[in-house]
């Protein structure tokens, strides 16, 4: 029987594995930009990292983690975000005592068991970013812009979908409001909502089954329960959006999934799905308290998380090509008795800079030439006897098929002018 991949997961080669690494270098690009340096963490850590940092009462850890007991008998879990992980790391390697105001960009495996629909697998690749150490606004909007940046280096047009959560003070007394509120209209939603109703109030705003329910639309809103302190960090929040010229909407009813957040939490949402749950392309906030909870010392924070493989979807139906130069610089072949020349000029032009592929197969020049067509190549680069008694190379342009004799000490310099 041919074993075949598991669902809800994907194989990448050819053009759509060249737009993935793509995507991950403007994604690199752009976090190096804002000085943020790159972490890596473990695939898998243990359970209890999510079910306190995540949140027992959220979906992720109810519903889609992938849990395993180890050979040790610990119980692990993998991965199904970034932010706990770094979290983690942050505080195992104090990397607070250093620098407080730390930056962080990562690429990472996410698992998550959740039915796969455009877009959303059940093993992903995530782009994040986390921020530590400030309390100021302006590291939000920082991280906003960051975020904001890459979807405009891609082409993709989003909108900004932003709220408040409020501070720890205000956060209390809307989720009593919403637990007061649900109490007596709880036996209309569904058994999630219920279960919520005890946990975590405010994410049965975040009910997909239940989210056009009368129940829902009428709850109260989070903003008559922000005390001053809140909403002025809110403003300078929103107005730092506007400064930047990007375009956002304020959704009072936005709450987010996973129960760390406070404050500012936003979604990028992809204009062109803007009606569907598909068209929330990244999502972050602030989440002050994590740290301390996880056993660090008291330190704001707050991250952004995106799935590339939705990206490289959207890329994909746009028809939009990020690097239009794919070919190779150069394809080497060699006559018999000269295959050690072929791969010593090769790994010289490698070492220099340049893209290179060279024939293995049996002397054949005119499929050598057919491969190097297959290549892109831009320059074919022959290697015969007689010439190389002279010291010289025959160096043929694949796009007028004119070619000359070049000093093989010189095709490196050649190849620099040409190219």
């Amino acid at each position: 029987m041919q074993i075949q991949k598991p669902k809800g997961t994907l194989d990448l080669y050819g053009e759509q594995g060249a737009r993935f690494i793509e995507i991950q270098e403007v994604a690199r690009s752009i976090a190096e930009k804002y000085n943020c340096g790159f972490i890596k963490t473990p695939t898998f850590e243990r359970s209890e990292l999510f079910h306190r940092g995540i949140g027992e009462g959220s979906d992720i850890v109810r519903k889609e983690t992938y849990d395993f007991v180890d050979k040790g008998g610990r119980d692990m879990t993998l991965k199904p975000e970034g932010t706990a992980g770094v979290v983690r790391a942050f505080i195992e390697n104090k990397l607070y005592v250093e620098n407080r105001l730390a930056k962080f960009y990562y690429f990472s495996p996410a698992f998550r068991y959740e039915r796969p629909q455009d877009g959303r697998y059940r093993e992903h690749t995530q782009f994040g970013v986390e921020m530590f150490g400030s309390s100021s606004p302006l590291m939000d909007i920082e991280l906003i812009s960051l975020a904001y940046s890459f979807y405009k280096m891609l082409g993709i047009d989003v909108k900004l979908r932003l709220n408040t959560l409020g501070d720890k003070e205000s956060r209390d007394k809307y989720r009593d409001a919403l637990k007061d509120y649900f109490t007596p209209n709880i036996g209309e939603l569904c058994d999630d909502c219920k279960e919520r109703l005890e946990k975590n109030p405010l994410r049965i705003l975040d009910c997909k089954y239940d989210a056009e329910h009368s129940v829902l639309k009428n709850a109260p809103l989070n903003t008559e329960y922000l005390n001053d302190e809140s909403k002025k960090f809110f403003e300078e929040v929103k107005k730092g959006v506007e400064v930047l010229g990007i375009d956002f909407e304020v959704d009072s009813r936005l709450v987010r999934g996973i129960d760390y957040y406070s404050h500012t939490i936003f979604e990028f949402i992809y204009m062109e799905k803007a009606n569907n749950h598909a068209g929330v392309v990244g999502a972050g906030g602030r989440y002050d308290s994590l740290i301390e909870e996880l056993g660090g010392p008291s330190t704001p924070a707050l991250g952004f998380g995106l799935g590339l493989e939705r990206i490289a979807t959207i890329l994909e139906e746009k028809e939009i090509e990020l690097n239009e130069d794919k070919g190779v610089d150069a394809y080497i072949y060699a006559f018999e008795g000269l295959r050690g020349k072929q791969f010593k000029l090769a790994y010289n032009l490698r070492m220099n800079g340049f893209k290179v592929d060279t024939y293995y197969e049996p002397l054949n020049i005119k499929n050598a030439f057919k491969e190097a067509d297959k290549a892109s190549a831009k320059y074919i680069l022959i290697l015969g006897d007689e010439e190389l008694k002279e010291n010289k190379i025959i160096v043929k342009n694949n796009t007028n098929q004119e070619q000359e004799l070049v000093d093989i000490d010189s095709i490196v310099e050649y190849l620099d002018s040409h190219i």
